[in-house]
């Protein structure tokens, strides 16, 4: 086997072997150091602060650690605090009451709906119309709703009432060319000149809506002709007589006495 002289090796060879023969100096000084004390028998060391592990088949100590306790401070017990235990709460002492303010109600929307109300009918003509009493108006009736912003008035058959302070409103259904229509008015809208009722139910109905009117079987149909019949009982289609009419109507009566 032909070795290499060491001048010939590189020089990563030579720095390898001086940090194995460093590193193999200090481990033989520290076993020698290590052998030379000995090793201190379990009854040098104190109990209290020492937890060992036997063997059980040699019942040999096998290791130990130390467990540190912390030192106890003496301290005052007057100055002693619970920690855990929450302070209780001081007593809430009342608010004054101011002169002159008065306390919230719990419900605003009633007084809200009742000055709106108040402001948009102040005669309360509207108010009584649609009342729950024997006057006022019932599922069935027959009503007629005119518009201030002209166009005919609306006559229909009363389906609905839904009663919700200012929002009050009726659902009215007519035939108009043969086709079935439904219109919601508001009663408190400013632009809802009147409402007139037609024609009272026959009896009162058992239902809060007259929905089944949709049906064909029991469909109104147009009420152009109750409304053409209240027309003529209001003298509606009367009008004043001219000077020219009154004279040929004069004419007429004295043709036929003769």
């Amino acid at each position: 086997m032909n070795v290499a002289p060491l001048s010939g090796r590189p020089l990563a060879c030579l720095k390898t072997s001086v940090r194995r023969a460093r590193q193999q100096k200090a481990f033989l000084c520290r076993s020698m150091a290590t052998g030379s004390q000995g090793r201190a028998s379990p009854s040098s060391l104190p109990d209290y602060n020492f937890y060992q592990l036997k063997d059980q088949k040699t019942k040999k100590l096998r290791s130990a650690f130390a467990v540190y306790t912390p030192p106890t401070v003496k301290t005052n017990p007057t100055t002693i605090t619970i920690v855990n235990k929450p302070p209780k709460p001081a007593k809430r002492t009342p608010e004054p009451k101011l002169p002159g303010l008065i306390a919230p109600p719990s419900d605003p929307l009633p007084i809200l709906h009742a000055s709106q109300i108040a402001r948009m009918d102040p005669t309360g003509a509207r108010t009584a119309l649609f009342a729950k009493t024997k006057q006022g108006v019932r599922v069935g009736d027959v009503l007629m709703v005119t518009h201030r912003r002209g166009g005919e008035p609306f006559a229909g058959v009363c389906i609905s009432i839904r009663r919700a302070g200012i929002d009050t409103a009726i659902l009215l259904r007519n035939h108009l060319s043969k086709v079935g229509v439904e219109m919601w008015f508001k009663v408190y809208n400013k632009n809802v000149a009147g409402i007139e009722i037609i024609k009272r139910a026959r009896r009162r109905a058992r239902r809060a809506r007259l929905t089944y009117l949709r049906k064909p079987k029991h469909d109104v149909g147009s009420v152009s002709d109750l409304v053409f019949a209240w027309k003529k009982t209001r003298k509606v289609f009367n009008t004043k007589s001219s000077p020219a009419s009154s004279k040929t109507a004069k004419g007429a009566k004295a043709a036929k006495k003769k």
